[in-house]
């Protein structure tokens, strides 16, 4: 029998609260997407004769995370009919939600056809919301930034994704990640890179285009080379649970070279999960977590890092 088999499904137990003076924020996340993911853990789990597992709503996904110290999310809306849901998410709990709305990298190749040279890689999927073109999709991000400034805080994530799109892609991708710079710019609000497979394309981009002031790499993933261009340029950093993974040596180095004001904190939840529960259902809560891994990698107290990371977030993002 695998161990796969017996994969434990269950939520991991919550961290120690943060401090009170030292309360932060997961500046990248998709709660929206938490509650189908843990819905489709809980039946896999019943499957294979473990517990159910149970399934929170946001408002008890955001009340978990504000027991120990995560006092606020930045939540991604990255597909057309997912833009208005951040925003609402916004509306609904002012102050602890805010939005960041784009058109994925893997999006937007499918965006009105075309994607035809595009998605030759793994599973991407037309959908109907494809029909509208790529610029009307655009169009309609940069609608409601404008619509709901005390909601939207960000542009992203946008950026290249060459791991599910072969070559046919990659052109279509850059086209759109100069799209969003450019929009961006024009807004004055901070950016959030997605970069996958793509760390030479995304830099290019930004180097030939000229990032926006506040450029954020979401769930960074580079080595230390890419972590001297971001300190050189005044990027930022956003580390997810992968900061803790073993292996991930250059995604340590590079949180040490742009330094403590160039860094901070998300869960890009459901994914992610940090260390040592790589693998279950990841939410808000588990930001102590991966703060842990970064006061390692820093060697300060865990409390000097989230006060850190708190202030460059308002720095940022204005929250």
């Amino acid at each position: 029998m695998s161990k796969h088999h017996h994969r434990d499904r269950s939520w991991a137990p919550a961290p120690p609260a943060l401090p009170p003076d030292a309360h932060v924020i997961d500046d990248h996340t998709h709660v929206a997407s938490v509650i189908p993911f843990a819905r489709a853990m809980s039946h896999e789990a019943v499957e294979k004769g473990q517990p159910e597992v149970p399934v929170y709503d946001v408002d008890e996904l955001l009340g978990q995370a504000a027991a120990v110290g995560v006092e606020g999310i930045i939540d991604c809306g990255c597909e057309l009919p997912n833009l208005m849901t951040a925003i609402q998410m916004a509306i609904d709990h002012p102050g602890a939600v805010h939005a960041a709305i784009a058109i994925h990298p893997n999006e937007s190749v499918l965006h009105g056809h075309r994607g035809v040279p595009g998605p030759d890689g793994l599973d991407l999927k037309y959908k109907p919301w494809h029909d509208t073109s790529f610029e009307d999709a655009l169009a309609e991000v940069h609608r409601l930034a404008t619509t709901y400034p005390d909601q939207v805080v960000a542009i992203g994530e946008t950026g290249m994704d060459l791991f599910r799109t072969g070559e046919g892609a990659k052109e279509l991708q850059r086209e759109a990640f100069r799209a969003h710079i450019a929009l961006a710019k024009e807004l004055n609000l901070p950016m959030q890179i997605h970069d996958r497979d793509s760390h030479r394309e995304v830099i290019e981009t930004l180097l030939a285009d000229g990032s926006p002031e506040r450029t954020v790499f979401h769930s960074y993933s580079g080595d230390a080379e890419m972590g001297e261009i971001a300190r050189e340029h005044g990027w930022y950093l956003s580390l997810s649970g992968t900061v803790s993974y073993k292996g991930n040596d250059g995604i340590r180095e590079s949180a040490r070279l742009v330094g403590l004001d160039h860094i901070m904190v998300e869960t890009d939840a459901p994914y992610l999960t940090p260390m040592p529960y790589r693998g279950r259902t990841n939410a808000p809560y588990m930001i102590p977590y991966t703060l842990g891994a970064l006061s390692d990698v820093c060697d300060l107290p865990i409390a000097e890092v989230a006060r850190a990371t708190r202030r460059t977030t308002n720095m940022v993002y204005g929250i």
